[in-house]
Parts: C-alpha cells; structure tokens; sequence
C-alpha cells in the first residue's frame, strides 16, 4: 500500500502543493464554500421536513429516509473538497478555481435536491457526478508528472464505479427503490475512500492528509460543525417567522428549546474532545486510521444535527400536536444520533467510553416510547434536559483533571 500525502514529489504541478511556509487554516475561498454548503444544508432539511408534515404516513417516511439520504452527498463533497485544500494550496488560482467551481455545484446540489426524489432526481445525479468526475480529472491534468496524479486517477475510476447505481437511481421512478440503490452508491464512495481507492495495476494508497496537516483538517472539521449547528438556528427561525410565532406562546417557547439544544450541542461538541480531537489524530501512531475514524464520527454527528433541526421545524409547524410516532423519534433520535457521533470522538481523543453519553443515548430512545403520547412541545422539552446533565458531567471531569491531554488509543 502507497502512502499519499500533500508533500512534494517533485514533479511538474507541484507549485500547486502546499509547502512548509503556507498557513495551516481555512482561507476565505474555504469559508464562501462553507456558506453554499449551508444553503445546501438548509435545503435539504427543509425538504425533508415539509414531506414529514404531510398526512399519509408513507409519505412521512419517505420524508425522513430521503432527507437523510441526500445530506450524505453533500457531506462527501465537503470532505473531498477539504482534502483537496489540505494538499494545494488554495491561495493558488488553480486551487481556487476549483474550490469556486465545486461551489457552484453544490448550489446546484441544493437546489435540485427538494426534487431530487421526484422529476429533478436526474439533475441532482448530474451535478454530482460532474463533480465526481471533474474534480480528478482536473487535477490529473494539472499534477502533469506529480507522482500524486495517480490518486485522482484510481478516485476517477472508483466515481465511475458509484456513477453506475446513481444513474441507475435516477432512472427509477419508486421513491423507495431509488434510495436503496442511491444508498449502494453512497456506499461505494465512502467505502472507495476508506480503502484507499485499489485500482488494478494502479495500486492502492492510504489517506495521510491527516498525517500531514491534523490540525488544519481538525480546523475544518470543527468549521463543518458550525455550519451544521448554524443550520440549525436558521432552519428553526425561518419555520418561527413563516408560523407567525411572535404571536404564538407554544412557538416562541418551541423556539427557546430549540435555541438552547443548540447551544448544548455545540458545547457537548467542543468541550473539549472537539478542541483537542486535531492534536490526537497528530499524536496518533496511525494518524491516517484516526483521521478517518474522525470523519466519520463527524459524519453521524452531522446526520443527527440535520435530524434535530427537522424535528425543531416540526415542532414550530405544530407544537401542540398531532402527535406522530415518527414525529417524537426525530425530536428524541435527532440529539442521540449525534451523541453516538460525540462518543466515538471521545473515544478517538481520550481513549475512552462516556458513561454520561451512553446514558443519555439509552434515556432518549427510551423516551421515544411514552412521550409519543404527548405533544411535540413537550417531547423537545425533554432533550435540553437531558443534554445539560451531559454538559454538567464534563464540567465535573474537568474540575478533577484540569489540564487533560490526549491520549489516543
């Protein structure tokens, strides 16, 4: 197995690498893709969410999987686009370029996506595969003779491979099949990635980005967390303001709760396995390994902001009722979902399992059962609760071992 990294191989194309004398942070081309992926974001839970409204309870269903679905795209982009920046440098013009370009796809990405499992699904298809593709082929072109050119060539064949069941998906007319097939695709993606792309003659290499630059991947990683939490604050306000909440108690309370679990959040996120989680995978003896167990603890706590904001524009549509199961699982699994992620971190940083996070974890899914009985309101009202014993416990760790560093396994 290869190793592949952002340093210099000497070859033509690598005035584009980064070098020892470029900083190790996000730039503003960086941050003006993050505001696309945030309309992306938005789009999509806002589609998922208004086909959870609905009567039929199919079509609720339907609602939630395909929401879920299409968040993971566009998380694949973002990750692939921050690999990207970790190897060129995007003060460059090439490696701006591409970044500006990938913005505009992700615009449409968004766009498409409240059509994405009905007559548009062909257009979302399109756009992400053009990225797909694009991408490699680009920098494949511009690495000229750069020994790294040929990591861009297996991911070109590998996005071949996924190309063939997204196509597939896109063609097929029932909502259901179209999403297990589209989640085969996804699948190989990820998978293509986790296993560094082997290609047949070509090879196989290993992600040592993390290797090579921890920090500057913790730092958009935590970069991609507040914009899944500032999603959050968006989705629930524009529902507030489109519900006439100022005039409504239940919503204006409805919009407290869902304020205050997103301040939780992120201070659960942070404090301090999120701060320190850059230098772990750093100091780790398989930074590689690490890094991708990180992504993919981001990944599952990004999936569960998406389904809390849901649940919270559920909640400001009808607080008082009517009290779907469907409705109180992603009110109550939203937050779980992301504390399964946030166990999987602490472990990553600390080499250990939270009591308190497992235990929250077990009381929100139990609670999904009797407070299906009650109204939306006072189900949410449950889960800031829950997440400040959470943040009340790492308080207290941090008073018996002030100044904690690292340990990871």
């Amino acid at each position: 197995m290869e190793k592949e990294g952002s340093a210099d191989g000497g070859g033509t194309g690598s005035g584009l690498m980064r070098d020892e004398r470029s900083h190790q942070q996000g730039t503003f081309v960086e941050l003006f893709f993050d505001l696309v992926v945030v309309f992306a974001l938005n789009t999509v839970v806002a589609t998922g969410a208004a086909a959870m409204k609905d009567d039929a309870i199919e079509v609720r269903w339907y609602g939630f999987i395909h929401g879920i679905l299409l968040i993971l795209p566009l998380l694949w982009v973002w990750s692939t686009t921050a690999y990207v920046t970790t190897r060129f440098d995007p003060r460059r013009t090439p490696t701006r370029m591409l970044v500006l370009v990938t913005s505009l796809g992700v615009l449409f990405l968004g766009a498409a996506a409240p059509t994405a499992f009905d007559g548009g699904a062909l257009i979302f298809v399109g756009v992400y595969l053009a990225l797909q593709a694009g991408r490699p082929l680009a920098l494949y072109w511009l690495l000229r003779r750069h020994p790294i050119r040929r990591l861009y060539l297996r991911t070109l064949v590998w996005s071949g491979v996924s190309a063939v069941p997204w196509l597939l998906g896109g063609f097929i007319h029932a909502g259901l099949s179209r999403a297990l097939v589209w989640l085969v695709a996804i699948s190989i993606d990820f998978g293509g990635a986790r296993f560094g792309w082997p290609v047949p003659r070509l090879g196989r290499g290993r992600i040592t980005a993390w290797a090579v630059a921890p920090e500057y991947l913790a730092d958009r990683y935590r970069q991609l967390m507040m914009i899944a939490l500032g999603e959050s604050i968006l989705a629930v306000g524009i529902a507030y303001t489109d519900e006439d909440g100022l005039r409504s108690l239940t919503r204006t309370t409805g919009l407290a709760v869902g304020f205050v679990t997103t301040v939780l959040l992120w201070r659960i996120y942070f404090y301090k396995a999120g701060e320190l989680f850059g230098v772990a995978v750093g100091s780790a003896k398989d930074p590689g390994r690490l890094g991708l167990v990180a992504q993919t603890a981001h990944v599952v706590m990004i999936l569960g902001i998406a389904a809390t904001a849901a649940g919270h524009e559920l909640l400001q549509t009808h607080p008082t009722g009517p009290r779907y199961p469907l409705w109180t699982g992603v009110i109550l699994t939203g937050p779980a979902i992301y504390l399964a992620g946030r166990l999987v971190l602490e472990w990553l940083v600390f080499s250990r399992l939270s009591r308190p996070r497992l235990l929250a974890i077990a009381a929100l899914l139990a609670f999904t059962v009797p407070l299906a009985l009650v109204p939306p309101l006072a189900a949410a009202s449950v889960v800031p609760v829950v997440l400040l014993m959470i943040a009340v416990a790492d308080t207290r760790r941090a008073a018996r071992s002030p100044g904690e560093t690292p340990t990871p396994p």
